[in-house]
């Protein structure tokens, strides 16, 4: 069943107020890195409506992705970033979705995220995301980063927090548990830690602060 751009902003408004949706819907955010975290962020983002997302990553789904990851058997080779395009226009056809099928290098942050306000790392490895937040912060003086550093593992969900590190830098996680065996990477955990980004962003969009 196809529903009109008005019905879906209507379902929206609904659940959020006039107000809240319309800052929702002038949002711009990048999300950069779409596995356990990023692909878990952008779902919940599609949900209430983000108006505009950017959506990085170079890799293809694997079937090993799936046990925290939001791809289904049948994305298992393609890129990321069209399966996790292809899901959040279903949950919403009219968002606007940017795509780059790219590796992010220090060299080309400020072409890559020059559209963006908010940008959400959500790297695999830790001095990938030390790269971008620190290339965001040196080179822009008014965009936001939300990273996340420690979320291994399937312990204690209260030990995954928010805080603000400085003025336009938020870290979201544990801070502590690395990835290893017998504290592998797992849905749960890694999705908490995914809701902590998210719902930061939300905040960010709506309040402004």
């Amino acid at each position: 069943m196809a529903f009109s751009r008005e019905e879906v902003q209507e379902a929206l408004r609904c659940r959020h107020t006039s107000v809240i949706q319309e800052r929702l819907n002038k949002g711009r955010v990048a999300i950069s890195g779409l596995g356990g975290l990023g692909s878990n962020v952008a779902s919940a983002l599609a949900r209430i409506g983000v108006g505009h997302m950017h959506l990085i990553d170079f890799d293809r789904v694997d079937l090993t992705n799936l046990n925290r990851q939001q791809y289904f058997m049948r994305h298992v080779g393609m890129y990321k970033t069209d399966a996790l395009r292809e899901q959040l226009l279903e949950i919403n056809p009219y968002l606007d979705i940017r795509t780059d099928c790219v590796r992010v290098r220090e060299e080309n942050i400020k072409e890559l995220f020059a559209e963006d306000d908010i940008i959400c790392e959500a790297f695999d490895v830790p001095e990938n995301k030390a790269m971008l937040v620190n290339g965001v912060l040196e080179q822009f003086s008014d965009k936001i980063i939300v990273s996340a550093s420690g979320m291994a593992g399937y312990g204690d969900s209260n030990t995954i927090r928010t805080r603000k590190v400085a003025g336009r830098f938020y870290l979201c996680g544990d801070e502590t548990s690395d990835s290893g065996t017998g504290m592998g990477l797992m849905a749960p955990r890694v999705s908490i830690c995914a809701g902590h980004e998210a719902n930061l962003i939300a905040q960010l969009l709506i309040d402004g602060i």
